[in-house]
């Protein structure tokens, strides 16, 4: 007879304890979002820019933006109760661009970038970067498609979905990529975000059951592999040509979906920490990358990428052992490293916490000092990819103030 007091002890079935587990994480998540985007439960964007920050990033003088309300051109900002002007919303920011002529511009001969944020070490910040990147380029005023191509979703979590509850399997590239596909393009699943110049192609877990399929089927000896790479190139690159940059986060692993990314891609965006790890896990990365692109072309799959970086994430400046790793991956990837690094800031972190990015963030939620601190420093470091893909266009562009990376 089993004494009452041990079979306390006794563990439940482990598939019922995952499974309350995995019910109780999507329940808080949802608690989480709710707390985060009150009154309506959905993400909104209330950040605005003060005049002199609209001039700067427009590239003109705030005389220019004042002449330009003064005669009607643009309308005023309204004002507050204690009379002061109130910033400008983003879309106001973006009308600004268009009526002063300092948009960016695409030309039609110019290609989109497609860039995969990339590595298969895990904690190396590849949503946050992703998610980051998209914002940059948002409030510098390009037309932005993120695809989230990872199951797991923190991408889509981070632009306010919650891929438990709002997001269905045929809202995700499955239907495209599926041995059975019912989608001949990639239009259906684009969805509007908060950022009025930014869309997103949303993921959940099932979207793992593309990894299934297409496994079951190389194992056939089918060539499904091939036709589903070929056919996401194609379908992102229609896509494409109706945005400036397409941003791909995919899984974290050497599986189908990555593979199809990965030759998807014209370009490539390697994070990582300044760890030995990271380091070490990103060089096993790219030497497995090396020979799966050989195989891919040898097996009559192009792929051709038109940068290829690395950039370092989470890194401590007042961490000795973070600048000596970052000195080894100076020697090792020469300029292929991007000079400026990211810096591991509690502001992230903060903002993460509430599902957004620092450049969302309405104020700050640290000390002032510390929120500029790493807003200044993302601007820099991400204007670096800014740089990169202008330097693909084969003109320059209204409102360029940098002179472009080296590119090859």
């Amino acid at each position: 007879m089993t004494d009452p007091a041990s079979a306390q002890l006794l563990p439940s079935p482990v598939p019922n304890q995952i499974g309350q587990l995995a019910d109780a994480g999507e329940r808080m998540i949802e608690r989480l979002r709710k707390r985060a985007f009150l009154p309506e439960s959905r993400k909104g964007l209330s950040i605005r820019f003060g005049i002199a920050e609209a001039a700067r990033l427009l590239d003109c003088s705030t005389n220019r933006i004042r002449m330009a309300e003064d005669d009607g051109r643009l309308p005023p900002p309204p004002a507050l109760e204690n009379g002061r002007r109130a910033g400008y919303t983003i879309e106001q920011l973006l009308h600004m661009r268009e009526v002063l002529g300092a948009s960016p511009v695409r030309g039609s001969g110019d290609p989109p970038t497609i860039v995969a944020v990339q590595n298969f070490k895990g904690g190396v910040g590849k949503s946050t970067v992703t998610t980051h990147l998209a914002h940059y380029f948002a409030i510098q005023g390009y037309r932005v498609l993120v695809v989230d191509c990872d199951s797991q979703a923190t991408t889509t979590t981070l632009f306010g979905f919650n891929p438990h509850y709002t997001v269905s399997r045929e809202e995700t590239l499955y239907p495209y990529l599926s041995i059975d596909p019912t989608r001949s393009d990639l239009a259906y699943a684009v969805k509007p975000t908060p950022w009025p110049n930014v869309d997103l192609i949303p993921s959940n877990l099932e979207l793992f059951d593309v990894e299934y399929e297409l496994a079951a089927a190389g194992a056939q000896g089918e060539s499904v592999l091939a036709t589903r790479f070929r056919k996401l190139k194609q379908g992102l690159t229609e896509l494409a040509e109706s945005y400036d940059i397409v941003i791909l986060d995919p899984p974290p692993a050497l599986g189908t979906i990555s593979l199809a990314v990965m030759q998807a891609a014209n370009a490539l965006l390697v994070p990582m920490a300044a760890t030995t790890p990271d380091f070490c896990s990103t060089v096993q990365f790219l030497s497995m990358m090396d020979q799966v692109l050989g195989q891919l072309e040898e097996a009559g799959i192009a792929v051709d990428y038109r940068f290829v970086r690395l950039i370092c994430s989470k890194f401590d400046a007042n961490d000795p052992s973070h600048a000596m790793v970052r000195a080894i991956m100076e020697q090792s990837f020469g300029p292929a490293l991007l000079p400026i690094p990211i810096l591991e800031s509690a502001e992230i972190s903060h903002a993460a916490l509430r599902m957004m990015t620092v450049y969302e963030l309405e104020k700050p939620i640290g000390t002032a000092r510390t929120h500029k601190r790493s807003r200044t420093n993302l601007d820099e470091a991400l204007g670096q990819l800014e740089q990169l893909v202008r330097s693909q266009w084969s003109h320059e562009s209204v409102g360029s103030k940098n002179e472009p990376v080296q590119a090859n």
